[in-house]
């Protein structure tokens, strides 16, 4: 027997919706990884408690429940699959897979037992509630939504007969303070930990006061609230702007804030490098030191932008991604260009690209299907990168300075992504079939109009400058930079 198995196309529930990606059972974990984000689950083989086999929707499923009460769902295996994995999991997990029947009798009605995450009879998962509200014998679940989803379920009511318990407490309000006490429904109370204000927020736009809780993010602005639980943090980043002066503190979120209609999966803050602070943390030293290990101090000083982002870290859990050992022209990290009508940077990161800020785009390498780089729309002095996705998105970032192709085109090649249009690189290095389009060896009129324009032109420029004689000095820099500004030109329009 494999020592691992691992399954593609796999399906895993998240409220409602069925996010795909990929499966691998090892000896020490179970581990998931999403297609979209990126975001990878893992569960440790000692928490196993109990496995089944079910008939879903999209063939056969696997439920997995943990001995701490948190269940996983996951969908997409062949009916041939049910021995493979039942062996495995005898083998290495000492936990039988068992074959379970789905109720289709649509009984509605029943014992109501709680446990630390669902609503038993129902399994209805109480992290997804966002709300509780109670009326006459009925009480009212209303659920986080899913912007994934085109059909999402709003709310669940249950009726709950007019009786009493045991100790005469009223059945309704016992069963809303059951579901209360363990759904996600984020509530202000208590102290914050710390609180930063008037922050310059890009997107949302404009300053807001960020109160830091021990489980979520909390935004107080002028018109809008918003609370962001920690779990919904997927990446922190934290990029030099390309004056040196400011910094990037992004925040990538998944499920996404909203405003109205607008989604915004992405928290950016852009601090001045030269702001300062003292912070001071609402804990007790001993329980800093209890809590975060040593990554904070109840006391602390420095740059706005290293507080926050230190934080953040240490509260969030995860690490913050800086760009890595690229650099451009200009000896920034970054590029600056345009994406769709706005003009921003591009970070080429050691794992990814990232454009900021309005919209915000973050692209694995491991999504990526190929760049491109195509001659400029507007001007023959800047060109245009493509980069298209394995689910056939393309995004393109022009307008970029023609300076910049070189290093780009390095950093693009020892990352090992496919270039579309490889030769168009070799032909810059290179004289011999100047003119030649690797992806197309058909005759173009246009090109071969371009071609003997310029050799008019550079015959009109050698018999201006034998007209001049003894009148012009020898400037070899310049006429250097003339042949080569033809040469470019000429190639960018091929």
């Amino acid at each position: 027997m494999t020592d691992t198995l691992e399954f593609n196309e796999i399906y895993q529930e998240v409220k409602g919706s069925w996010n795909d990606g990929r499966l691998r059972f090892s000896k020490q974990t179970v581990v998931y990884k999403n297609s979209k984000t990126g975001k990878v689950d893992s569960i440790s083989v000692p928490e196993l408690a109990h496995a089944q086999w079910r008939r879903v929707c999209l063939g056969h499923g696997i439920k997995l429940s943990t001995s701490a009460g948190h269940v996983y769902k996951y969908d997409g295996f062949k009916d041939t699959d049910f021995e493979k994995i039942s062996e495995y999991f005898k083998a290495n997990y000492k936990v039988e897979l068992i074959e379970k029947d789905m109720c289709v009798k649509g009984w509605n009605w029943g014992t109501a037992k709680f446990n630390d995450h669902h609503v038993m009879k129902h399994q209805i998962p109480l992290s997804s509630v966002s709300q509780c509200a109670t009326g006459k014998n009925e009480v009212t679940l209303e659920f986080h939504q899913n912007d994934d989803t085109e059909v999402s379920l709003m709310e669940v009511r249950f009726y709950v007969p007019p009786t009493t318990g045991d100790d005469g407490a009223d059945s309704v309000e016992a069963f809303a303070q059951n579901v209360l006490s363990k759904a996600d429904v984020i509530q202000a109370t208590g102290d914050a930990v710390c609180i930063f204000r008037e922050l310059q927020c890009l997107t949302p736009r404009g300053r807001y006061d960020i109160r830091i809780y021990p489980t979520f993010l909390h935004l107080h602005g002028k018109t809008f609230d918003y609370k962001i639980p920690y779990t919904t943090v997927l990446r922190l980043f934290l990029l030099p702007h390309k004056d040196q002066r400011q910094m990037f503190f992004v925040i990538s979120l998944d499920p996404p804030i909203k405003q109205g209609q607008t989604r915004y999966h992405f928290l950016i803050l852009l601090f001045s490098k030269e702001e300062d602070i003292n912070l001071t943390l609402n804990m007790s030293e001993e329980e800093v030191e209890r809590r975060f290990e040593g990554k904070l101090s109840k006391n602390m000083s420095g740059s706005l932008y290293e507080m926050v982002s230190r934080v953040m870290k240490a509260l969030v859990n995860r690490k913050i991604t800086v760009p890595g050992n690229f650099q451009g022209h200009s000896g920034a990290q970054c590029i600056t260009c345009s994406y769709k009508a706005s003009s921003g940077l591009l970070y080429p990161l050691e794992r990814g690209f990232i454009y900021v800020h309005k919209p915000p785009v973050h692209l694995r390498f491991e999504e990526i299907s190929c760049v491109n780089f195509a001659r400029g729309t507007t001007t023959t002095r800047s060109f245009d990168f493509e980069i298209e996705t394995k689910q056939g998105n393309q995004y393109t970032f022009s307008s970029i300075e023609r300076e910049e192709y070189g290093k780009l085109f390095d950093f693009v090649n020892a990352k090992k992504l496919s270039i579309k249009n490889r030769g168009f690189k070799e032909g810059m290095k290179t004289n011999e079939d100047m003119y030649s389009d690797s992806d197309d060896d058909q005759h173009d009129a246009y090109l071969e109009r371009m071609k003997q324009e310029g050799k008019i032109r550079e015959e009109a420029n050698d018999s201006d400058d034998s007209e001049a004689g003894s009148d012009e000095s020898f400037n070899p820099g310049e006429e250097d930079d003339d042949i080569f500004g033809l040469l470019i030109s000429l190639i960018i329009l091929q």
